[in-house]
């Protein structure tokens, strides 16, 4: 094992070394020291108040004076969208300003825009309502004429009839009666004129009429355009309504009604040179106010712009100091109320960095007493970080989104970074659609370089434009986008198998030579099907063309596929458990490595290694030999004779001695370790109860870790019934962890079936028509079966499928990913945080 130790460490196999230290910061320092520490962005502080609400804290109004500008900075981005006012990139040159007077700043702008808005507002409602004024103006005066005349019409036609004596007077039509009254001096008809919505219009005369018992008359005209309505400011269809009655009750009614119905009313004149005066004045009042609006639009605008230019800068400095205030809310007063002390995690390599930045906040602060900076003691689990960059976060972030890796465990994203976009190609091969999926990438990719070769003044703020910009591509482009060079390998090696398969689009090129294949005779006119005789070396590389078409090509290609999953399943399965060995190694764990890492890899290689090695036998020897059979005998008859399935000399004898070392590594993994640490449990309890009688002093107690906490905490039942299950789950899972890597055979053989089916079916079919038409169309409707079916849905498939072998599969037999992440205070990370 010297070999091993000699080896130098792989970097981001293991997560950084952790310390915890604490700081004892004179209250003067306080702010400036967070806020350094910010910038650096590599201590996470723990909360110390964390029995207290956010109310109960030292920096709590503090708080609420950065929320309160939060919120009025939210108020200006809300009203430079409503009003499309475009605001800048880059923040416009101006000299640093304190918290104070952004604060006064702020209050000074949104006072001015509120004024500016209900000023905007009334000026907009009044002209809104002058608008219906002169909309009823012109529907309403032409009814009022229409009525003009039918009056004159029926007291010509009242002359020429008797009506019945028996007719009450107050029951004759309210029209006719209004029109006798109005000729003789008396009070005759009256009328409501106004405007209501459309979708009210019928519910408002049925109203009307059961209000007036029918002694009304309802004329309506539709507006013909939508209106703007003075109160939502919404446009709406609407319908200019006049209502006729006698009398001041009904007229009460009437009113009352119109106001339930959300009705405008507006008085109209039932002479026609009034009307035109009225109308002439509203139409004045209207362009008055046109300009008047579009003076305090221009103005506002210009506001807004000057609040836009400075509106990120702004935002990102409140955000700053938001989170130092919040920051400072969980550290501690000392007891004479001067200091105030911190506690947290800093990675090792930062202690020299971190100690600077509490130097240079002690200096700009004019402070006499410096900052107290040293590590400490603690029981508390460490939090994992890895160091990563644009290449190997989203790596990490797969693996992160199964378990957060415990401190100093091996992480699975090293491996992942090769095994991942290659055990994805190997469902997904062909080098056609590689080829498109690398398009892709190196189009997200080219965007980002595009993106990153604007310099921005402060690299907060291009993080946090950043991120805006990308939530605005939805967030099937922004994982896209995050995920590019995980895209970019899973394109190459998707190019690389189907370069192996030789598949183009589901067709085979001959790309590296002829083929070892060629017709019997001369005459051999279908060479796909019969009369095939093998002539030279084998194709140099992949699969030889000649399968293609052939009627042993499912045959062929099915058994090839499968026992390549097989071996890479093995191998990787292999490779977890050896990652199992090097954990336990690095943390001076030797029962795993005896009573766990050793006969998992005997119970593995016995059957499924020995697989593995059946398969690569019978590829070199070219042998007939039925693995199946071989397999389902070691079991049934491991005695019995092989016959012609038999491999190699000493095969039988191999077999019943792999059988006999699985069944041994069954319970070499379930009894001895359990047993074992009880015993050494017990030993060292008492050996510490034997300090404690000779040190009287002592208070066994006191101590955290303390022989009886220790003691407490074991409970032999609980730790036999872990290893019980963790033996019985790796039994059955080494059987169906390697039936699950047939998934492979099984997505490879599906995807090129049905790239087949689409080349076949779709463009062939179509290219053997005559037809410029039928060509274009089944190129067109084979491309988007291609692009949307197999590039995306396919691709999508094939993700997932590659995302649960790493995840069940292999990181189950080494990674347990119950630790807990790395969250420093930095102001780099305010872009993903939400208000």
């Amino acid at each position: 094992m010297g070999v091993f130790d000699r080896l130098p460490p792989m970097d981001h196999l293991r997560s950084e070394k952790m310390c915890f230290v604490q700081l004892i910061i004179p209250a003067e320092s306080a702010r400036v020291a967070v806020t350094y520490l910010g910038e650096l962005g590599l201590l996470q502080f723990k909360d110390l108040n964390e029995d207290k609400s956010p109310f109960q804290r030292i920096f709590v109004n503090q708080v609420k004076r950065c929320a309160e500008m939060a919120r009025k900075l939210r108020f200006f981005s809300d009203q430079i969208n409503k009003a499309g006012v475009r605001s800048s990139v880059r923040p416009a040159l101006e000299p640093d300003i304190d918290l104070e007077e952004l604060e006064a700043r702020l209050g000074e702008h949104e006072h001015e825009l509120l004024e500016m808005n209900t000023n905007s507002d009334k000026l907009q409602q009044t002209y809104n309502e002058l608008l219906e004024f002169k909309l009823v103006l012109t529907k309403a005066g032409g009814i009022l004429a229409s009525s003009h005349n039918h009056a004159t019409s029926a007291e010509r036609e009242l002359d020429e009839n008797v009506y019945d004596r028996e007719v009450d007077e107050g029951n004759a039509y309210l029209l006719e009666q209004g029109v006798h009254q109005g000729s003789s001096g008396n009070s005759g008809v009256r009328f409501v004129s106004g405007i209501i919505l459309k979708s009210k219009a019928l519910a408002f005369e049925r109203m009307l009429f059961r209000a007036t018992r029918g002694n009304m008359l309802f004329n309506q005209a539709p507006a013909g355009e939508p209106v703007t309505d003075p109160i939502s400011g919404e446009e709406v269809e609407k319908t200019v309504f006049v209502v006729f009655f006698s009398g001041e009750q009904a007229k009460a009614k009437i009113l009352k009604i119109c106001d339930s119905f959300g009705a405008s009313c507006y008085p109209v004149p039932e002479e026609m040179i009034k009307q035109r005066q009225i109308f002439n004045e509203v139409s004045a009042r209207l362009s008055d106010l046109e300009v008047t609006l579009d003076a305090g639009i221009q103005h506002r605008n210009k506001a807004l712009e000057t609040v836009g230019s400075q509106l990120w800068r702004w935002t990102i400095m409140v955000k700053k100091e938001k989170a130092v205030y919040d920051t400072l809310n969980m550290l501690n007063f000392d007891v004479t109320k001067k200091c105030l002390v911190g506690e947290g995690w800093c990675p090792i390599f930062a202690k020299s960095q971190i100690k600077d930045c509490l130097q240079r906040a002690t200096f700009h602060s004019n402070s006499q007493v410096g900052i107290i900076f040293h590590e400490m003691d603690t029981l508390e689990s460490p939090p994992t970080y890895f160091r990563t960059d644009k290449f190997t976060n989203a790596f990490q972030e797969i693996v992160d989104a199964y378990g957060v890796a415990r401190y100093q465990e091996a992480n699975p994203a090293v491996y992942s970074v090769v095994t991942f976009p290659f055990l994805f190609a190997v469902m997904f091969g062909d080098w056609g659609h590689g080829i498109c999926l690398l398009l892709g990438a190196l189009v997200l990719i080219l965007c980002e370089k595009k993106l990153s070769s604007q310099e921005p003044s402060e690299e907060v703020f291009w993080g946090f434009w950043l991120g805006r910009q990308l939530s605005k591509l939805g967030s099937f482009m922004e994982m896209a986008f995050g995920g590019r060079y995980v895209i970019l390998l899973m394109a190459i090696f998707s190019i690389y198998c189907g370069l192996i398969y030789n598949e183009f689009f589901s067709v085979p090129f001959h790309i590296f030579g002829k083929s070892a294949y060629e017709c019997r005779e001369k005459s051999c006119s279908d060479a796909h099907t019969a009369g095939l005789i093998k002539v030279r070396d084998p194709y140099p590389f992949g699969v030889d063309p000649s399968w293609r078409g052939s009627r042993s090509e499912l045959p062929f290609l099915n058994s090839l596929k499968m026992k390549m999953s097989i071996l890479m399943g093995v191998a990787q399965m292999n490779l977890g458990i050896v990652l199992s060995y090097f954990d336990a190694r690095f943390h001076g764990n030797a029962l795993d490595i005896r009573y766990q890492f050793i006969p998992q890899m005997i119970f593995l290689n016995s059957l499924f290694g020995y697989l593995a090695l059946l398969i690569l036998i019978k590829w070199c020897t070219g042998s007939q030999a039925d693995l199946y059979h071989v397999m389902i005998y070691m079991f049934l008859d491991p005695a019995g004779d092989l016959g012609e399935n038999q491999l190699f000399w000493g095969q039988k004898e191999l077999q019943i001695l792999l059988l006999l070392m699985a069944l041994v590594a069954v319970p070499w993994m379930l009894f001895p370790k359990p047993f074992i640490l009880k015993k050494l449990h017990k030993e060292r309890f008492q050996g510490h109860t034997y300090r404690f009688l000779g040190t009287s002093e002592m208070d066994p107690d006191s101590e955290p870790d303390s022989a009886r906490a220790r003691h407490d905490d074991f409970n032999f039942g609980e730790v036999f019934v872990h290893q019980m299950i963790h033996s019985i789950e790796f039994v059955l899972g080494a059987v169906s962890n390697t039936a699950s890597y047939l998934r492979l055979w099984a997505l490879s053989l599906a995807h090129s079936e049905l790239s087949t089916v689409f080349y076949e079916k779709l463009l062939l079919l179509a290219w053997g028509y005559d037809s410029l038409i039928v060509k274009s169309a089944g190129l067109v409707v084979f491309a988007f079966a291609t692009a949307f079916i197999l590039l995306m849905m396919e691709t999508l498939s094939a993700f997932l499928h590659a995302l649960r072998l790493h995840w069940v599969e292999f990181m189950n037999k080494f990674y347990h990913g119950d630790g807990y992440k790395f969250k420093p205070f930095s102001f780099a990370l305010l872009a993903d945080d939400e208000d």
